[in-house]
C-alpha cells in the first residue's frame, strides 16, 4: 500500500486497522512463545521482612497459587463431570500453562471450554471451565498489558454468545455471569497494572531528575571555580606582562638580547592572557562582574571565623606545621572549603561548635573541619548537598583527596588534603643559595 493510499484512508478505517494489528500482535504473534513467570523480587516490601529461609520459598508464592488453582479446577471438573476425568484435566492444563506460555494458555482455555461443554452436554460455562477461564484471564492479563486484557474479554464474550446461539445450549444463560465477573476482574487487574506503571515512571523520572540536578550542580560549581581561577591567573599574567615591560628600564644600557628577551616574555604573557580570557570568559554570566578585591586566602581566615562567630557559631582554630605562602589557587580553594564547611555547620547543626584544623606538611596542605551535633531549639535547615559537591570538585581539581562523614557523636567531619610540590630556590649559575625560603608550585 502506497503512502498516498494510507493518507487518503478515513479515520475509521485507520482505527480499525490499528485495532486488528493490535489483536494480531497480542494474541496471534508468538502464541507458543516460552515466557516463564519470574519469581518475586527478594527485596520486595514483604519478602525482605521474612526470615531468610522463608523468603527463599516465598518468592515462588505466585507459582504455588496458580498450581493450586489448577488442582482446584481438576477437582471441580472430576466432581461435577460425572466421572469424566477429561472435564477437569483440560481446564487445569490451561491454568498451569499460564506459568510458561500465557498467550497459548488463553487459547487452550477457549478450546477446553468448547470441548468440555460438548462432552458434558452442559452449559457453555460449566463450573470447571468458568473457574479455569477466570483464572486464565486474570493471570494472563497480569502478565501482559491492558490492551491484551481487552482483547481476551472481547473474544470470551464472542465465544459465549456464539455457543449459546449456535450450540445445543440455547436456553443456557451462563455467558452473562462470565461477562460481568470477568469484566470486573480484568478491570481490577488493569487498574493495578496502570498504577504500577505510573509508579515505575515516577521513580524513573525522579532518578533522572536527581542525576540531572547533580550534574547541573557540578557544572555550576565548576563554573564558579573557573571564574575564580580566571581572576587569579589573569592577575598573575598581567603582573608578568607589566614586569617584563618595565624590566629593561631598570638596567642602564641593557643589551639588545636582554631587551628582546623581555619583549618576548611580555608578548607571550599578553597572548596567553588574551587566550585565557577568550576560553574562560565564556563561563561568565552576562551580569557577572569581577570582584574588586583580591580573592581571599588563608591569611583572612581569622576574619571569616569572626564573621561566623557573630552569627552564633563557636569556632576553634588549630594550625600545625610551618606556615608558608602557598599558590594562590591552593589558598583560595582551602579558604572556600573551610567557608563552605562552616556554612554547613550553621545550617545543619545550629548551636554546635566547630573546630578548624590546618596542617602545613611537606607534601601539601591538610584541612579538617569538625562540628558537633545540633543543640538547642533551632531546627536544622534542609540542604541539597551542593556544598559537598563543590568542595569535592575543588579538591579534585587540585589532585587532592577529601572525605565527608558523620562522627560517632552525631556531628560531621570534613577532611581534605591538597598536595603542593615544594621547590627550593637556588641561584642559577654560581650555586649560591638564596635566603632559604621555599616556594610552592601546584602540581
Amino acid at each position: 500500500m502506497t503512502e498516498t493510499q494510507t493518507k487518503t484512508r478515513s479515520p475509521e478505517i485507520r482505527v480499525a486497522a490499528g485495532a486488528i494489528g493490535g489483536l494480531r500482535q497480542d494474541l496471534f504473534r508468538d502464541v507458543f512463545a516460552y515466557r516463564p513467570l519470574d519469581p518475586l523480587p527478594r527485596d520486595g516490601r514483604l519478602i525482605r521482612r521474612l526470615p531468610r529461609r522463608v523468603a527463599a520459598q516465598a518468592v515462588w508464592v505466585r507459582h504455588a497459587l496458580v498450581l493450586f488453582a489448577a488442582v482446584i479446577t481438576l477437582l471441580i471438573g472430576v466432581g461435577m463431570g460425572h466421572g469424566q476425568f477429561v472435564v477437569g484435566v483440560l481446564p487445569a492444563i490451561a491454568v498451569a500453562m499460564t506459568l510458561v506460555r500465557p498467550v497459548a494458555a488463553f487459547w487452550a482455555s477457549m478450546a477446553a471450554t468448547v470441548v468440555v461443554s460438548l462432552l458434558g452436554n452442559d452449559s457453555p460455562w460449566g463450573p470447571s471451565t468458568f473457574f479455569a477461564h477466570m483464572v486464565v484471564l486474570v493471570v494472563v492479563a497480569a502478565r501482559t498489558r491492558p490492551r491484551t486484557a481487552a482483547w481476551m474479554w472481547t473474544l470470551t464474550v464472542l465465544l459465549g454468545t456464539l455457543m449459546e446461539n449456535a450450540g445445543p445450549w440455547r436456553y443456557s444463560y451462563t455467558t452473562m455471569p462470565m461477562v460481568v465477573v470477568s469484566a470486573l476482574a480484568l478491570l481490577v487487574v488493569t487498574v493495578v497494572q496502570v498504577r504500577k506503571e505510573a509508579e515505575r515512571e515516577v521513580t524513573v523520572q525522579r532518578t533522572v531528575t536527581a542525576v540531572e540536578r547533580d550534574r547541573r550542580t557540578l557544572l555550576e560549581e565548576r563554573t564558579t571555580i573557573a571564574r575564580e581561577l580566571h581572576d587569579v591567573v589573569a592577575h598573575h599574567m598581567s603582573v608578568v606582562a607589566i614586569q617584563a615591560e618595565a624590566a629593561p628600564y631598570r638596567v642602564e644600557n641593557p643589551p639588545p638580547e636582554l631587551e628582546q628577551a623581555f619583549l618576548t616574555i611580555r608578548e607571550n604573557a599578553v597572548a596567553a592572557l588574551t587566550e585565557l580570557r577568550r576560553v574562560l570568559g565564556v563561563v561568565r554570566a552576562e551580569d557577572y562582574e569581577a570582584p574588586d578585591a583580591p580573592q581571599p586566602t588563608l591569611a583572612e581566615l581569622d576574619r571569616l571565623l569572626a564573621n561566623v562567630g557573630e552569627a552564633g557559631l563557636r569556632t576553634e582554630k588549630t594550625v600545625t606545621g610551618a606556615v608558608r605562602e602557598l599558590p594562590q589557587g591552593v589558598e583560595l580553594s582551602a579558604y572556600r572549603i573551610i567557608q563552605e564547611a562552616l556554612s554547613n555547620t550553621l545550617r545543619h547543626a545550629p548551636g554546635a561548635a566547630a573546630q578548624v584544623e590546618i596542617g602545613y606538611v611537606l607534601g601539601g596542605l591538610g584541612l579538617r573541619v569538625v562540628n558537633g551535633p545540633p543543640t538547642g531549639l533551632v531546627k536544622p535547615s534542609p540542604g541539597a548537598g551542593h556544598g559537598i559537591t563543590g568542595m569535592r570538585e575543588r579538591v579534585a581539581m587540585l589532585d587532592g583527596e577529601m572525605t565527608a562523614t558523620s562522627t560517632a557523636d552525631g556531628g560531621y567531619e570534613i577532611a581534605a588534603f591538597i598536595p603542593v610540590q615544594m621547590v627550593r630556590e637556588e641561584a642559577a649559575d654560581d650555586g649560591t643559595p638564596t635566603d632559604g625560603t621555599l616556594s610552592g608550585g601546584s602540581r
